[in-house]
């Protein structure tokens, strides 16, 4: 039986009523291509096409998802304002140049990227589509936009702010699990922000009593090697990009090795990860979606700021703890937005 989650609070409200306050954006307003210099004019004959690219396993990644229903809260409605042509490339980050070269080819209007190398390929496939990003760690040192206040070109965003978090997250492991006292920080050798991510784990690593181990990897086969290597008082600390579809792969180990680890996003717990701290998917989705509406509406890309994410959730599967012999501290529940039984 799949195990059932509680929602504990919303900070800051619904994803909904996050949607609704960011932009008023009106179907008067489009239907009269109020646009500005720049922007995709939306056809008279059609609704505006939008093509998503990801390296998710499936069209329904929660962050799509999110951003499907975020436009339709700002009032863009899918079949009459809005169209969708998703491209997924199963976990294949070489496969994202394809995708989202086929997308531009078809005559799209407006480009939504998951991953930073689903929006490094989009960014190569076009200079003048808009594109909007999500679930990247860190957009400049991935190289997609020169700075964060005004990125410039034809790209704009949302942040996961992982680099930030990862210190946080070291110390929920501690928290949740005092016999933490090492801490293996396994990133692809693609991830441009880990050594961001790192660097402040280390330096707080220290202060929480930890010892912390850096691996890079190439493929996720070569976790397995990595799990002979395991001793008592290891935890794993996932990373936040799901290129090489590395939580997944974390997962699989800390379940089969028994051994606690932490997540970058509560769909990780969904599926059986103790805990994790950080940006909801489905709500970096909602959020991509007003910065989607706002160019839509006549903005242009570069002059919007990247945001970070502005959903930051911890959540924690008592299941799972019960099954690593964890007793979840009520410190923890107290202060956890999901808890999954």
């Amino acid at each position: 039986m799949a195990p059932t989650a509680t929602r504990i609070r919303r900070r800051n409200g619904s994803t909904a009523a996050r949607a609704r306050r960011g932009v008023g954006i009106t179907l008067a307003a489009l239907g009269a291509g109020i646009v500005a210099a720049g922007a995709p004019a939306q056809p008279a004959d059609r609704p505006y096409r939008i093509g998503v690219v990801t390296e998710a396993w499936a069209p329904n990644h929660p962050t799509v998802l999110g951003f499907r229903a975020g436009l339709r809260e700002l009032g863009l409605e899918e079949g009459r304002e809005v169209a969708f042509e998703i491209r997924f490339t199963e976990g294949k980050p070489e496969a994202t140049a394809a995708a989202a070269a086929a997308l531009v080819k078809s005559g799209v209007d407006l480009l939504f990227s998951c991953s930073a190398a689903a929006t490094r390929a989009a960014k190569v496939a076009t200079p003048n589509l808009p594109i909007v990003f999500a679930q990247i760690n860190d957009p400049v040192a991935a190289g997609v936009v020169g700075e964060l206040a005004r990125p410039g070109g034809n790209l704009t965003g949302v942040s996961s702010i992982a680099p930030e978090l990862a210190p946080k997250r070291v110390e929920l492991l501690k928290t949740l699990h005092p016999g933490v006292r090492r801490v293996w920080f396994i990133h692809s050798r693609d991830d441009a922000s880990a050594a961001q991510a790192l660097a402040r784990v280390r330096e707080a690593a220290p202060r929480l009593g930890v010892v912390v181990v850096a691996t890079e990897v190439a493929a996720v086969d070569d976790l397995q090697r990595l799990r002979r290597e395991f001793r008592a008082g290891d935890a794993l600390l996932a990373p936040d990009e799901d290129a090489l579809d590395l939580p997944a792969g974390l997962l699989k180990l800390s379940l089969d090795a028994r051994i606690p680890a932490i997540f970058a996003s509560s769909f990780w717990v969904g599926y059986g990860g103790l805990v994790s701290y950080g940006p909801d998917y489905y709500a970096q989705g909602v959020q991509a979606a007003r910065l989607a509406a706002k160019i839509l509406r006549g903005a242009r890309p570069g002059e919007l700021p990247v945001e970070g994410s502005d959903a930051i959730d911890l959540a924690v599967n008592l299941r799972t703890a019960a099954l690593l012999g964890i007793t979840v501290p009520q410190k923890i529940l107290l202060r956890a937005d999901t808890i999954r039984r």
